[in-house]
């Protein structure tokens, strides 16, 4: 019998193999995030382009019912577990939100989004806008300001739901 003698692969040659492997491997992952993508769509059961356009028209619901104090329109839209956070830190639930506006705190002139931008993924849709807001609080002292805020909706049986909402600090005024 002829005796036979293994070599360590070269360099080249192992590094060959493996970046076979990690393409194999890349290509089963990408197929299934692909795979994953549809079903996420299927089970929604709306292409992301009728996902966003419905969550673009409750987001500008929202901040129409925040301008006019409608707390009914604004419990329908909120979650339960509603939280948002400022960009100063401070956070508020549903109720919180809810009593300010039961209470009107602040009588708006201007809470409207100048510029929105809506992503989907599968049952999950970010609103990322600018927001234009103008008001009289209950002890008549008026502020103006525009920020920037990212709202976190997500689909459930009972249709799109805002569960987060983030806010930048308000942005500087520009000078004249």
């Amino acid at each position: 019998m002829p005796l036979r003698i293994e070599r360590e692969p070269r360099p080249a040659e192992a590094i060959v193999r493996k970046m076979t492997r990690t393409r194999s491997v890349a290509r089963a992952l990408g197929l299934g995030f692909a795979a994953l993508t549809v079903s996420a769509l299927a089970v929604s059961g709306e292409a992301p382009s009728d996902a966003a356009s419905a969550v673009a028209a409750l987001d500008t619901q929202y901040q129409a019912a925040v301008k006019a104090n409608d707390a009914e329109t604004m419990a329908r839209i909120l979650a339960d577990d509603f939280v948002l956070v400022t960009g100063r830190g401070k956070t508020f639930t549903k109720q919180d939100l809810l009593e300010e506006a039961r209470k009107k705190t602040t009588i708006y002139e201007h809470q409207e989004e100048l510029e929105q931008k809506v992503r989907v993924w599968g049952d999950t849709a970010v609103v990322t806008a600018l927001l234009w807001i103008k008001g009289t609080d209950t002890e008549g002292k008026t502020s103006e300001r525009k920020l920037w805020f990212s709202d976190t909706y997500v689909k459930t049986a009972a249709g799109w739901k805002y569960v987060f909402g983030q806010a930048s600090i308000p942005l500087p005024t520009p000078s004249p």
